[in-house]
């Protein structure tokens, strides 16, 4: 009986691990998946290649931070809850608008690409965008008002479909590509990839879920990270190689709409788990952190950010790309600052021990901290002007 209780909790325990690592991948690869390929395609691959590899290990530093802050702190929060224990109400404001922009930037760009592609499979146009996006905003409602159980039921079975669609594009397309196209190089767009490399690599809002989704083999937060972290990476410069070697500069804004079927439900899936991870943070962000009643949280997640979308629609000025950039920096950008922020003082202050820490060196940081700030100033100049 207690041998099978063991092999009970280590079953228990792996399925919960890849659960978490799933959550991770699932809100990190999304729309990204659409627009690296386009950026790539403006700037070059190379200089893509060098902002992915080079965001990347920020990202993956500060994901294994967050990691750390939740696992140094007592019960259950978001990122908003953090971040009033360790910044006061000035750092939990800042992180409020983190959260809130990001994630509606998101969602508004999760449904233009859903719509878009949906559109694209079934009339060959994109006359049906704002009625498939908003369609499919609708599903998503449904899925929100479940909760977590949708997280963990459906997230696991989505991530499992992309990276089948991947192997399958990639087996079937490595014959096709042009590897002319991988040595375009635009220096106008130097610095075009860093907003939508940026948004694409996010993934914090999922890691305070990691946390109570590992429960008690907490032991395992880091090693989720650095896979699910480095998964990602890795399948967003596959991504890129494929799709820019086989179109090269005439690739689309919306990279999966013209290869195809398989590259459009690639894209689909992957923002649907997108959408549906930082959906349910943002709900559970405002029922855990905010103390708002379900019901209002669930407005706040499934209605507002379709209205959103609606009046995008109707603007000129947004594109696929613009929000993604937008997003990013602005909302990446600034809960990147504020956990930077938060580290510091968790190590110090936290109220229970770590399963892991990682060292931070102050100087290194600050210099994160400067390329963030940086990186905001120039994403708000460019839309301003």
């Amino acid at each position: 009986m207690c041998l099978f209780l063991i092999r009970y909790k280590m079953v228990g325990d792996k399925k919960n691990f890849w659960t978490a690592v799933s959550i991770l991948i699932g809100t990190c690869i999304g729309a990204g998946v659409l627009g690296i390929p386009y950026i790539a395609s403006q700037s070059g691959f190379f200089v893509t290649l060098a902002y992915i590899l080079g965001i990347g290990v920020i990202i993956l530093f500060l994901n294994l931070y967050l990691g750390e802050i939740a696992l140094r702190t007592k019960g259950d929060h978001q990122l908003v809850g953090y971040a009033e224990k360790y910044l006061g109400k000035k750092g939990k404001h800042l992180m409020e608008f983190s959260i809130v922009f990001g994630v509606y930037a998101a969602i508004v760009a999760y449904a233009l690409g859903i719509g878009e592609s949906l559109s694209f499979l079934f009339f060959e146009n994109s006359n049906y965008t704002t009625l498939f996006g908003i369609g499919f905003g609708v599903l998503m409602s449904v899925l929100f008002w479940r909760g977590r159980n949708s997280l963990k039921n459906f997230e696991k079975i989505g991530v499992a479909i992309i990276l089948f669609l991947l192997l399958f594009i990639f087996f079937n397309f490595i014959n096709k590509i042009d590897y002319s196209n991988l040595t375009y190089f635009n220096p106008e767009n130097i610095f075009l990839p860093f907003g939508v490399v940026v948004f694409a690599l996010l993934a914090f809002h999922s890691i305070p879920e990691l946390k109570i989704i590992l429960n008690k083999n907490k032991i395992a937060m880091k090693k989720a990270l650095i896979i699910g972290t480095l998964t990602c990476i890795l399948f967003y410069i596959l991504f890129a190689f494929l799709i820019l070697g086989y179109k090269g500069i005439s690739t689309p804004e919306v990279a999966t709409i013209a290869l195809g079927g398989i590259f459009i439900l690639l894209g689909i899936f992957t923002m649907f788990t997108s959408w549906l991870s930082l959906g349910t943070a943002l709900e559970e962000s405002y029922i855990l952190d905010e103390k708002i009643l379900k019901k209002k949280s669930w407005v706040f997640v499934s209605v507002i950010p379709l209205l959103i979308f609606l009046a995008v629609q109707f603007s000129d000025f947004f594109s696929f790309t613009i929000i993604l950039s937008i997003g990013g920096v602005v909302s990446g950008g600034l809960a990147a600052i504020l956990i930077l922020l938060m580290v510091r003082k968790a190590k110090d202050g936290g109220n229970r021990k770590p399963e892991y820490s990682v060292p931070i060196n102050w100087f290194v940081a600050a210099f994160f901290i400067l390329i963030f700030l940086a990186g905001i100033v120039r994403e708000v100049f460019l839309a301003l002007r």
